[in-house]
């Protein structure tokens, strides 16, 4: 696939030009909660991004059930949050004692089976570890505070780059951060990369901070 697209000139005449994309990698950071269904379809995206643009991918945890700490939420929103501590321990446990490669990959086996298979967050967790080869007894973190501290350090990066308004999914580039994008379904090929050149376009836009409709349909998985 050419780096170069061809556009027309209109101001002098109609020979082609083209707009030269910079081939420079770029690191990014890709924050989720093995939870949210927008984070997932937003990954997905992402996963198709580093195909075709030349960016890298850190993936990095953030919380849900951090984030809504103290807030009033509705009851069924309370139950749940208060299961979502579950996923995001265990995968930064697994950060801890395996390293940062472990994490992209639990993250798939996880999110595969809370958002495609609909199984309990736990229940997804204990199966996750199993899917990627690391040891069941990681589980045990699931119900400690004993990473909330780093699990909380990872969080409050993101909150530091976009604000305490937003959820998941954060993404960071070129030192400048966003929320979403929220989509569906998932982007692919090049639809995949001009969606991310829009979204670090405006990111870098000084005063730029949203861009909304209203959705009218939930997350297509597939």
């Amino acid at each position: 696939m050419s780096l170069d697209t061809p556009i027309v000139d209109a101001t002098t005449s109609h020979a082609p030009a083209t707009i030269a994309r910079d081939t420079a990698r770029q690191q990014a950071e890709f924050w989720f909660d093995p939870l949210c269904p927008w984070a997932w379809m937003t990954s997905r995206w992402m996963i198709e991004v580093e195909k075709i643009r030349p960016v890298d991918v850190t993936w990095s945890v953030m919380s849900l059930a951090v984030l809504n700490e103290g807030r009033d939420l509705p009851e069924n929103y309370r139950a749940m949050m208060d299961k979502a501590w579950a996923p995001v321990r265990v995968v930064i446990a697994a950060q801890r004692e395996h390293g940062q490669e472990v994490v992209k990959p639990l993250y798939d086996a996880i999110g595969t089976r809370i958002h495609l298979g609909k199984e309990d967050y736990r229940d997804a967790t204990i199966g996750g570890l199993a899917d990627v080869g690391l040891p069941a007894d990681l589980i045990r973190f699931a119900d400690t505070d004993e990473v909330d501290d780093l699990l909380r350090a990872s969080h409050q990066r993101a909150i530091d780059l976009v604000g305490d308004e937003v959820g998941t999914p954060v993404i960071a580039v070129a030192g400048e951060a966003f929320f979403g994008p929220v989509v569906t379904p998932a982007p692919k090929g090049e639809a995949a990369g001009r969606l991310w050149d829009g979204c670090v376009l405006v990111a870098g836009i000084p005063g730029f901070y949203e861009l909304k409709r209203s959705r009218r349909v939930g997350p297509i998985f597939d």
